[in-house]
């Protein structure tokens, strides 16, 4: 039998922000490329995105029928866009500095090389990465 005061929330692990050098286009005065800070989302805040990513397509071969199909690259992006705490994706300035409007569509001018987009998206994605990273860059402060 199980001790129920271990499933408490006082007993529960924290996910922890991580620092990722999203693009090696953005340097700092070194030429060494800046640290993003990422944040894990919540299965909460996950599924409101998916929500929000739901779209009804047509069934083929039934008129006026539609079923719910996820948008993966919306989801994708507002994943990334939500998860994104440094820099502030909301900044007025920033998406100015830019010319767009949206936190996604910042995110898409700042990292505009494919490769590093989905570099970001897998760290965002995935818990295993996230660790990697983590580990790798504490082995490098030693």
């Amino acid at each position: 039998m199980s001790d129920l005061s271990l499933f408490l929330k006082s007993n529960k692990k924290q996910r922890s922000n991580i620092k990722y050098a999203a693009t090696k286009s953005l340097c700092d005065e070194n030429g060494k490329p800046l640290e993003w800070t990422i944040r894990p989302l919540t299965t909460k805040e996950s599924e409101e995105i998916s929500e929000m990513c739901i779209k009804n397509v047509p069934v083929k071969g039934s008129p006026n029928v539609y079923r719910p199909q996820l948008d993966i690259r919306e989801f994708s992006l507002r994943t990334a866009a939500a998860s994104v705490v440094e820099p502030n994706l909301y900044s007025a300035e920033l998406q100015d500095s830019y010319g767009v409007k949206t936190p996604e569509e910042l995110l898409m001018a700042m990292i505009d090389d494919p490769a590093e987009y989905t570099a970001l998206l897998s760290v965002i994605n995935g818990q295993t990465e996230r660790e990697d990273i983590v580990k790798k860059r504490e082995e490098a402060k030693n």
